[in-house]
């Protein structure tokens, strides 16, 4: 008669679980004792004298952008440009009515050729050389040159006995009327004057205004936006248009302050965007800024990038390359030798005993075949470059060696 006894679930699935380990601990083993140590190609970690780089994600803005406003109060009567317009330097943007102003520059045309008429001036360009020429003036220096010489062919008759002396107090008295009359026409031509050129200044006043009444571009750019609506009624110092100049487009990125003294002026630097991944496109620094920001302890640097077919967008990111002459010498390695794992860089040391030693190492910038390393080798270290993932510290390996070169 056979017994059976039932062994519990939990029981069973602890017993598979420490017994997983030890069988894959045992095929390893034997993977070793059958094909014996892991052949790896190794490199020496040496060091290269480079010229550094700086690189730096920035933002794009347009070489020049305005707000156009109407400087006068009116209704508008057209409208001549939208979004996205190419618009040339001095074109006709919008027109505002200009009927009122019209009016106000013949008032003021009128007042100042009333004005002119007085001086004996036939055009406002005209001017009065002497002021003894003035018409005012003539007659009054005539009227005062007949009493004077009145009052002294009286005087000589009175000095003979010949005229009362009734007579020459009479005389007297026209000359001295007739010069005080000569001295205000000359105070008022003197005015007169002055009311010539307030005049002048308000009518050349009223035709800026009368001009403004046509918007115009003050420079050759795209419209970016368009308040403006035909039939509305627009306010002085309302916006109408904005206007940018995207050829060129400038480039701004901040730059730490220890490197302020690789960066000058003239420099040319390498900038790639999103919409363009596979284009380089190239600039020129022509701004650096003098001072740093504290809280960030950086400072800017602003690019000039030609934009002749208008394919990069004010307000783009981009990502700027500049190319210093700041020479330094770093320790590499090929990229092969650094492994990435579990959020840290690791390089596997082969030791002369052809023992493998699992180092953390901090890298630098990259190249195209290697990378700088910062911390954790050493020039004339021998490094793994192949079958990383199969190294374990410890673990034993055999050395590859490198073909010969061909002759």
């Amino acid at each position: 008669m056979k017994l059976s006894r039932a062994i519990p679930a939990g029981l069973l699935a602890a017993g598979l679980f420490l017994l997983a380990p030890s069988c894959q601990r045992n095929n390893r083993s034997a993977a070793k004792k059958e094909g014996g140590p892991v052949t790896v190609r190794v490199a020496t970690v040496a060091q290269r004298t480079i010229l550094r780089a700086i690189e730096s994600v920035g933002t794009l803005y347009p070489y020049d952008e305005a707000i156009i406003s109407a400087e006068i109060d009116g209704p508008l009567v057209e409208v001549n440009a939208d979004l996205g317009d190419f618009v040339k330097e001095g074109q006709v943007l919008a027109r505002i009515s200009d009927e009122e102003q019209r009016y106000l520059v013949a008032q003021q045309e009128a007042q100042l050729r009333q004005s002119l008429e007085r001086l004996g001036l036939k055009s406002e360009n005209d001017r009065l050389k002497n002021i003894e020429d003035a018409p005012d003036v003539r007659r009054a220096r005539a009227d005062l040159y007949d009493a004077e010489t009145r009052y002294k062919r009286v005087r000589e008759l009175v000095d003979q006995g010949i005229g009362p002396q009734s007579d020459l107090d009479q005389a007297l008295a026209r000359f001295q009327a007739a010069q005080a009359a000569y001295d205000q026409t000359l105070n008022q031509t003197r005015n007169l004057l002055q009311e010539v050129e307030r005049y002048k200044a308000s009518l050349s006043l009223q035709r800026k205004k009368l001009r403004d009444t046509v918007v115009r571009a003050p420079f050759s750019a795209y419209v970016k936006e368009r308040q403006a609506v035909a039939g509305a009624y627009v306010r002085a110092n309302s916006p109408m248009f904005t206007l940018v100049k995207i050829d060129p487009v400038r480039l701004r990125i901040e730059v730490p302050e220890r490197m302020s003294p690789w960066v000058r002026v003239g420099q040319e630097v390498e900038v790639s965007v999103e919409a363009f991944a596979d284009r380089k496109f190239t600039g020129k620094v022509w701004r650096i800024s003098p001072t740093v920001d504290q809280t960030k302890r950086t400072f800017v640097v602003e690019a000039l990038i030609q934009n002749p077919r208008n394919e990069l967008k004010p307000g783009s990111y981009a990502r700027a390359r500049l190319q210093t002459e700041k020479a330094e010498t770093v320790t590499v390695v090929p990229n092969r030798a650094v492994l990435y794992v579990l959020g840290s860089h690791k390089s596997f040391v082969v030791k002369p005993d052809r023992t493998i030693e699992v180092r953390d190492v901090r890298i630098g910038e990259r190249f195209p075949e290697e990378v700088e390393i910062l911390e954790g080798l050493a020039p004339g270290d021998q490094v793994a470059v192949s079958n990383l993932a199969r190294l374990a510290p410890g673990m034993s390996v055999r050395v590859q060696e490198s073909a010969p070169p061909r002759s």
